[in-house]
């Protein structure tokens, strides 16, 4: 099933995934339209992070096809994609500041340091990140972290920002806020999103932080008796999504 009739950012056709001999991903059929924000919610081993890390180029696929803005880059590498991925453990450089964490990338490419300074400053004023230019991970809270992992994603400037589990590791109270930041940097650049989370709550509350966003929920009455598959995305509540994907089973 298509997403809104929209230019398409992504499309997966009949990606399938096998781990030795066993499949786990059996064939995904999605469209995501430009612009638009998709989450996708269910319980750990469901196979959402899997199908996140396949359409970043961490992982390979078995067979089907992966495009982004119309270009078949099902096997290319992770940096020839234009996707950005904000990790739920942050994976930033511990020995390195903040400002050297934000850098890192684009002095590894050798872009030029007129245009690091420009992406870098629009980043950290965006996210509120001056006081933090100059200290280490280890020096800042959960929260500042997370901030810093989507400043080092934005500077990317990529065409689709992939989410895994961003806020698992923040209390309840940063994770409100940090919810609101990404909402509103939605809001702020129009850009492709998907956000993957284990909480259905958390899931609900982002259709509610103040934009429209497609919510695929997995509901299994027992996931060690019934794996979930991304077919189940689509069933019983249509209350959560705004649009529909025509997905085949899936389940690690």
């Amino acid at each position: 099933m298509s997403a809104p009739s929209q230019t398409l950012a992504l499309t997966l056709r009949n990606i399938k995934k096998r781990f030795g001999n066993t499949d786990t991903i059996h064939g995904i059929d999605l469209d995501i339209a430009e612009g638009e924000f998709v989450v996708f919610v269910g319980p750990s081993g469901c196979g959402k992070s899997t199908l996140l890390r396949m359409i970043a180029g961490l992982e390979t696929v078995t067979a089907g096809v992966i495009t982004i803005n119309d270009i078949d880059v099902t096997f290319a590498s992770p940096s020839a994609r234009k996707v950005a991925m904000v990790f739920q453990s942050y994976a930033l450089y511990p020995h390195m500041t903040v400002l050297e964490n934000l850098t890192f990338g684009m002095r590894m490419r050798g872009v030029a340091k007129d245009t690091i300074a420009s992406k870098v400053k629009m980043a950290v004023d965006m996210l509120r990140l001056q006081p933090y230019l100059g200290r280490k991970p280890g020096a800042l809270s959960g929260g500042q972290c997370q901030r810093v992992a989507i400043g080092r994603a934005l500077v990317q400037e990529p065409d689709v920002f992939l989410f895994d589990e961003p806020l698992s590791n923040l209390d309840a109270e940063l994770r409100l806020k940090t919810r609101i930041e990404i909402a509103a940097l939605h809001k702020r650049l129009g850009k492709t999103m998907i956000y993957v989370t284990h909480d259905q709550v958390e899931a609900t509350l982002m259709r509610r932080a103040g934009y429209e966003c497609r919510v695929m929920p997995v509901e299994t009455e027992s996931y060690e008796d019934n794996p979930p598959t991304l077919l189940d995305f689509i069933k019983r509540d249509h209350r959560w999504c705004n649009a529909t994907c025509s997905i085949s089973a899936l389940w690690a």
